[in-house]
């Protein structure tokens, strides 16, 4: 039986944040940890809601800050399933910073994030495969 969009397993998220004063360090700019915390909690999100199991963070690869994030700008966090293994769900993440005056829009930080679905005893548990692509009509 082929995948339908009704019966293929959602692989993005998104979220949005705003950067406070709290969220800064003394340049203003978006601390590195607040940034990780939030990719982390994109990937989690996504390979909970893609697996729906309970799932942990097995890694973190490479994470890339390419451009500085300040306060009062919007940050688009989008979490994409990219691969699946038996049990684990690698997961790009994206910060995207957007001024919320002009509506520019940058990416700032990109890294990938492994995730492991589980069991209700906390043993690794397998997930479904990823599709190649949904059908059209």
């Amino acid at each position: 039986m082929s995948p339908t969009p009704d019966t293929v397993p959602p692989t993005e998220i998104s979220m949005a944040e705003i950067v406070f004063p709290n969220h800064t360090n003394h340049l203003g700019t978006l601390f590195g940890g607040q940034a990780l915390a939030w990719m982390d909690k994109a990937a989690f999100l996504a390979a909970a809601r893609y697996s729906r199991r309970t799932v942990v963070t097995a890694r973190s690869d490479q994470v890339d800050f390419k451009l500085p994030i300040r306060i009062g700008q919007m940050v688009e966090t989008i979490g994409r399933i990219v691969e699946v293994g038996r049990s684990s769900m690698k997961v790009e993440v994206e910060l995207i910073a957007e001024d919320l005056h002009t509506g520019e829009r940058k990416l700032c930080t990109r890294g990938h994030f492994v995730m492991i679905a589980l069991d209700p005893e906390g043993h690794p548990i397998a997930v479904p495969p990823l599709p190649d692509a949904i059908p059209g009509p």
